[in-house]
């Protein structure tokens, strides 16, 4: 399959600390591609440069060959690369409905003066986005609960709500920061099948986590970082036996993930 996503010598400095070091890796079209590290590694600042959250020092971001570093985080989400938070997205005093609802104003076709007035256009908008979240709601299995009020969702609920409202913008690649953390085993269990179905669905994942049984079972490929640096890429079963990755992260023996 082709890139639709491609890391160039990426590096960002804060001063004199060097948090991403001269990175690069592409992500190929319907992958499930996992950033890996431990504390500190970088990680989080990789996915902020990635989806135009803060700008490269050096290096650069190229989505579907065109680059996209330096771009407004908003109009890369438009092209197609949307970013997950942990929560921070959800308006927990609206129902599930109305946040998935909510989130395709970023593709909408009337203008806000066209909402407030009850135009035309916004007419069509607002029938084809509650079409639209409700299809989504049922993909993720929410289907039951869209009347509900998000602050009374489960925290694994919470989690499929802030992937809801990514689907919403009509995305070719969704960056999940860490979608299994907190979680129990049911919960991973399930965030495991609704990540396989976002690639099903034809959507590119790269994702940032530290479980690493979930990482393992679920991911093509693996990019392990460490102190800002890309240590090791390659698939779950080239990165359990990498002794790079071994010493800096896994450990010697780990038998959660079959070492």
């Amino acid at each position: 399959m082709a890139d639709i996503l491609e890391i160039i010598g990426l590096t960002k400095r804060f001063g004199g600390l060097v948090a991403v070091n001269d990175v690069s890796f592409s992500v190929r079209e319907r992958e499930i591609l996992s950033v890996i590290g431990p504390n500190g590694a970088g990680k989080s600042t990789l996915f902020k440069l990635v989806a135009s959250f803060l700008r490269p020092t050096e290096g650069e971001v190229r989505f579907k060959g065109k680059r996209i570093s330096g771009l407004s985080p908003h109009i890369v989400a438009r092209k197609g690369v949307v970013r997950t938070f942990q929560e921070t997205t959800i308006f927990k005093n609206m129902t599930v409905r109305d946040n998935v609802v909510t989130a395709h104003h970023l593709r909408s076709s009337a203008t806000l003066a066209g909402f407030y007035f009850g135009s035309a256009s916004a007419r069509s908008d607002l029938d084809a986005f509650g079409r639209s979240a409700d299809e989504i709601l049922d993909f993720l299995g929410l289907g039951a609960m869209q009347a509900e009020i998000a602050s009374n969702l489960p925290h694994g609920h919470l989690r499929a709500l802030g992937i809801a409202i990514a689907l919403a913008t009509d995305p070719s690649v969704i960056l999940l920061d860490e979608p299994f953390a907190g979680m129990n085993h049911d919960e991973t269990r399930r965030a495991v099948e609704i990540v396989r179905k976002l690639r099903d669905r034809g959507i590119t994942v790269l994702l940032v986590e530290h479980d690493m049984p979930a990482v393992m079972n679920i991911s093509d490929r693996i990019v392990v970082l460490n102190f800002g640096l890309k240590i090791a890429e390659g698939t779950p079963a080239e990165i359990k036996q990498n002794p790079d990755v071994i010493e800096a992260y896994l450990g010697v023996e780990d038998e959660s993930i079959g070492l």
